[in-house]
């Protein structure tokens, strides 16, 4: 594991349409960092696994369900969601070049490579906050791992996409009955108000045991029908 006077290294940097993305590796982990600001690693991934669980544990015994799955990231979620037989299809959004790329043909296909070479699996470049106000598709579940949580986004565009508005554009490309699932890096009581009051029902939020600190969690909300 790494130690305090590890040096990370950075693996590949590049300019994207939301600024500057990096790849890095510390010990034996991978690190994304977007304009400073440290992501995500390959550290734990228990968090990313319980927003897909959670959300098909939330759904009814509908077959083959959709998932669609808001960030890529280092690929926890999207793998184990192709690794559970129940997904009927895995569409993934992600509005960073760099990241798809270092899945595809870089240092991040160790952990990803088997969920995209699954035929249920779909990557989609673009930005998932227009994602969800101009599709025309549905979804029976919608799990959401962009920003460090709705009280901390990675850019200020994504911030509407926990307001009012977002949350029902989210509901929108939601079956009826479909869950929202939202990974944060720490619990929001204001966040669950929001989803009851844009009419979401069944909100409850789901934390990760930690041994000292704020634990991860996952809101959890389902729309009515």
């Amino acid at each position: 594991m790494p130690t305090s006077y590890d040096i990370p290294e950075v693996l590949d940097r590049r300019e994207g349409p939301y600024g500057e993305v990096v790849l890095r590796r510390h010990g034996d982990l991978l690190q994304i960092v977007a304009n400073g600001c440290f992501l995500m690693d390959t550290s734990d991934g228990r968090s990313e696994r319980l927003l897909v669980d959670a959300a098909l544990g939330a759904l009814d015994d509908r077959a083959d369900p959709h998932v669609l799955i808001g960030g890529l990231g280092v690929g926890f979620s999207l793998a184990h969601a192709a690794a559970n037989p129940r997904w009927g299809r895995i569409t993934v959004v992600e509005r960073e070049p760099a990241i798809i790329d270092w899945h595809r043909r870089g240092p991040l296909s160790e952990l990803s490579a088997r969920a995209f070479a699954d035929p249920r699996t779909n990557i989609l470049e673009t930005d998932l906050v227009g994602f969800v106000n101009e599709t025309c598709a549905t979804f029976d579940a919608l799990c959401l791992d962009i920003d460090n949580g709705p009280d901390w986004t990675v850019t200020e565009g994504n911030g509407g996409l926990y307001a009012r508005a977002g949350l029902t554009s989210c509901a929108r490309v939601l079956k009826p009955g479909g869950v929202l699932a939202v990974w944060s890096a720490r619990p929001s009581a204001e966040f669950e108000g929001s989803l009851a009051n844009a009419g979401f029902q069944q909100v409850r939020t789901e934390e990760i045991p930690v041994a000292r600190g704020v634990p991860d969690v996952v809101h959890l909300a389902v729309r009515p029908g």
